[in-house]
């Protein structure tokens, strides 16, 4: 007998947990609330709207930068053979970059003067000294302090464009605007 009164709590028990499992399930399954676009959706359902993401990515350079100066306002201009004069197509830069060297007041660059592989050694450097000089005295004279620019003359031994085409040579007959520091 006392057998049979163990076997039977324990089967009391067993049932008396399935009971009280049975009683929290309800006949209607919940629905978890889902966040939208103003909140959780209101009990009782609703479909699915995902928060919105973080949104595109802003790829323009960061004001001040020398990514900036150069995407945006360019740091080359361009030179005829054998000349050093600044060209009217030249000018538009050149305005750019002295009204953001003013804005960026702590901003110090190098005007680097360069030439094609014409002519001597010699006569490139000063060729392309000529042309750094011409460039510094442009954005002197729209308000860059000239304590700000120093210049280099590379000659022709910093080509952009190794080829021997005139086009080669337009791309290498030129004046670069090059921040030293104080860029952001």
């Amino acid at each position: 007998m006392r057998f049979d009164a163990q076997r039977t709590v324990k089967l009391a028990l067993i049932a008396a947990a399935a009971l009280s499992l049975a009683a929290c399930a309800s006949t209607k399954p919940a629905t978890p609330p889902q966040p939208g676009p103003a909140g959780p959706a209101p009990s009782g359902g609703g479909s699915y709207i995902p928060p919105a993401g973080p949104g595109p990515i802003d790829s323009r350079p960061i004001p001040g930068t020398t990514q900036d100066f150069i995407i945006n306002i360019g740091d080359f201009v361009y030179f005829d053979l054998d000349q050093y004069v600044v060209r009217a197509d030249a000018a538009p830069v050149l305005d750019a970059q002295s009204a953001w060297l003013r804005r960026w007041a702590n901003v110090r660059i190098r005007i680097e003067g360069n030439c094609d592989e014409r002519g001597t050694r010699e006569y490139n450097l000063a060729l392309g000294s000529r042309r750094a000089n011409a460039v510094r005295e442009y954005l002197i004279a729209r308000g860059v302090a000239p304590s700000r620019i120093t210049t280099l003359s590379n000659g022709k031994e910093r080509p952009i464009d190794a080829g021997t085409s005139e086009e080669a040579y337009q791309r290498n007959r030129n004046g670069q605007t090059v921040i030293v520091d104080g860029a952001r």
